[in-house]
């Protein structure tokens, strides 16, 4: 069952200005689709369009009946004037999560990401890593149908991210769908079940690797198909 369908004409900031066109794509439930392309390439577009953030969008955005979302952005933002765990609570509070075993999941995640000595200190001391594993935890909390990441291993250690690459296939197990806007290639070609390459706002390559190494360069990387569809487009 489709949680996402995105049919975008093409979108952008201004009306003579189309930063992204012929966007199409759909997440299944469970499904893990990673959004790659260079600086600049129109991902972040893509994103807003998701939100109807976009100023000029001509398209349709389809979300399934009662899914939630949440989105963990590239820059961590957070209430400077909230300590980690009034954040948590805010989450509960503005969601309306009435499960009891809430506070236990908030534990068990601030003990997974070695957060538990800072639970009750300001975000605004914490380094990048520590801030974007803020956001992670409170979108986690939130049990999403959706989850729209973008660009989450930056700032991130290696223990981290392996524990968040876990995490996510718990909440595929769950039933959640996940849009990861990533550079991170290698990490990317282990985790995702499909790809959606964009360059210059468009779609340039879509499907599993075998697919896109079928029409680009077989029993390649991901980073290697993807450079072979660059350079057509030049």
């Amino acid at each position: 069952m489709e949680v996402l369908n995105v049919e975008l004409k093409h979108g952008g900031y201004s009306e003579q200005k189309k930063a992204v066109q012929n966007i199409n794509f759909s997440l299944s439930k469970g499904e893990l689709v990673g959004l790659i392309g260079p600086n600049g390439a129109g991902k972040s577009t893509i994103i807003k369009a998701i939100f109807g953030l976009l100023e000029e969008a001509n398209g349709e955005i389809t979300l399934e009946n009662d899914s939630k979302y949440a989105y963990i952005p590239e820059q961590p933002t957070y209430y400077e004037e909230l300590t980690l765990w009034e954040h948590i609570e805010l989450v509960k509070a503005v969601n309306n999560i009435g499960d009891e075993d809430f506070y236990e999941r908030a534990d068990q995640l601030l003990t997974i990401f070695r957060l538990q000595e800072e639970k009750h200190h300001f975000p605004t001391s914490f380094s990048k890593g520590m801030q974007q594993k803020l956001m992670i935890i409170i979108a986690i909390l939130v049990k999403p149908s959706l989850y729209i990441v973008d660009e989450p291993f930056i700032g991130l250690d290696p223990k981290a991210i392996k524990d968040f690459i876990f995490i996510l296939e718990e909440e595929r197990k769950r039933g959640a769908a996940i849009l990861m806007s990533t550079h991170v290639l290698d990490t990317a070609e282990k985790i995702c079940d499909r790809f959606l390459l964009i360059n210059h706002g468009e779609l340039i390559a879509s499907g599993t690797l075998d697919v896109i190494q079928d029409k680009s360069v077989p029993n390649g990387s991901l980073m290697d198909c993807f450079y072979h569809f660059m350079e057509k487009k030049l």
